[in-house]
């Protein structure tokens, strides 16, 4: 078998930092780096509260620096990598300064939520190829993250599947000649319930994605259709188009990760099985692709794929999304603080499934309204959208 650095000749070494290294898309990437140790070097590592993983990951990968973010964990982690020649931080600015290190060719973001933004800009600022898969960044600053990305020659490969197949299927076209993206969906663990029954579904439930392995709140979102919802503000930004030029396709085999419609009426889709490394691997290697012995798509096991429209409106979340870019200005971020605090209460079973649609429309209706925005503007906004979400939160708490 032709082995991978045979197939590779022009490889080099890639410099890595991992923002939020112990969550799901983290943990991918570190296996992808142990499929090709010639081809990959970790530099810094980052995570939120997950010390002990982040501890193990540290003594494996040998990384320049680790940093905790919640500072109640910094001594255990010091202790545990005593004497290893490991710099240790912690805090929200170290992981920040983590992210800017000049030591590391790309930055991969897969922090989840608001806290990736700031890291992510760091990294622009200095230049970095950003293997994007904090779709909060997009959501909350996307104008602004695109014009740093532009001024400072920073290039921004997503990692989020249904994004790396457009990219995918737009790399060697013109993109005046992009007439459409369809971007798909599973469905989620709801897709055939009743809207009714959605009423007393459980965080247990909402857990049970039908075909990813995702992280907490990123599998909430894919049973609400947040997440969808996300994804198409992200669209709009790393792909320069309109909204209303993005339609949502639900396709529950997870097979056909996103399409393509260009002015010939041509579809161009990326398909293969829904693993996370295959789109993880492309962020991290392009342009080339790197060779791989993962799982293929064996097209004879779907005998049948299916495409249908979204209901908007048992998944309200969805409709809001294309509300809030529409709009523009701090509204994408006043909906994403919303639905954090949403999601983390309905998490804790404080909420139903159904308020989480509430909170985030209550939200959007209460905090003021900014047109023009700087990051000042969202760093205000998003306080300010969060206390309002508590308190409706606490209105309607079971």
């Amino acid at each position: 078998m032709t082995s991978k650095r045979e197939n590779n000749p022009a490889e080099s070494i890639s410099r890595l930092t991992i923002l939020g290294s112990t969550g799901s898309i983290g943990t991918q990437t570190l296996d992808i780096v142990r499929e090709y140790p010639e081809r990959f070097v970790v530099t810094a590592l980052t995570a939120r509260r997950n010390w002990e993983l982040l501890a193990r990951q540290a003594l494996e990968f040998r990384p320049a620096i680790v940093v905790i973010g919640e500072e109640t964990y910094y001594d255990r982690l010091r202790e545990a990598l005593a004497g290893s020649g490991i710099e240790v931080a912690c805090g929200e600015n170290a992981i920040a300064e983590a992210a800017g290190r000049r030591d590391a060719d790309t930055v991969v973001t897969a922090m989840v939520g608001y806290s990736g933004l700031q890291p992510t800009i760091e990294a622009i600022k200095q230049g970095k190829r950003i293997a994007l898969a904090n779709k909060e960044t997009l959501v909350v600053a996307g104008e602004i993250i695109m014009r740093l990305a532009r001024e400072h020659g920073s290039e921004i490969v997503p990692v989020d599947s249904e994004h790396s197949a457009i990219f995918q299927c737009l790399v060697g076209e013109d993109r005046k000649s992009m007439r459409k993206i369809i971007l798909t969906a599973s469905g989620g663990p709801f897709r055939t319930v009743s809207k009714e029954t959605l009423e007393s579904v459980t965080p247990a439930d909402a857990l049970k994605h039908p075909n990813w392995s995702m992280g907490a709140k990123v599998t909430i979102d894919s049973a609400s259709m947040m997440n969808k919802g996300f994804e198409m503000i992200e669209a709009r930004w790393l792909f320069d188009c309109r909204p209303q030029d993005i339609e949502i396709a639900v396709h529950p085999q997870s097979v056909v990760h996103s399409m393509v419609e260009f002015c010939d009426g041509s579809i161009k889709a990326q398909l293969g099985v829904p693993d996370m490394r295959l789109p993880i691997r492309y962020a991290l290697g392009y342009p080339e692709r790197l060779l791989s012995d993962s799982q293929r798509l064996k097209p004879a096991q779907y005998s049948c794929l299916t495409f249908e429209a979204p209901d908007m409106g048992k998944f309200p979340l969805l409709g809001m999304a294309f509300e809030a870019v529409e709009k523009g200005g701090n509204m994408p971020c006043i909906l994403n603080a919303a639905n954090e605090v949403a999601v983390a209460a309905f998490l804790n079973s404080e909420i139903r499934f159904t308020d989480m649609p509430r909170i985030a429309r209550r939200t959007m209706e209460l905090t003021p309204y900014i047109k023009e925005i700087t990051m000042a503007d969202l760093v205000a906004t998003n306080t300010e959208a969060r206390s309002i979400a508590e308190n409706i939160k606490r209105e309607l708490k079971c």
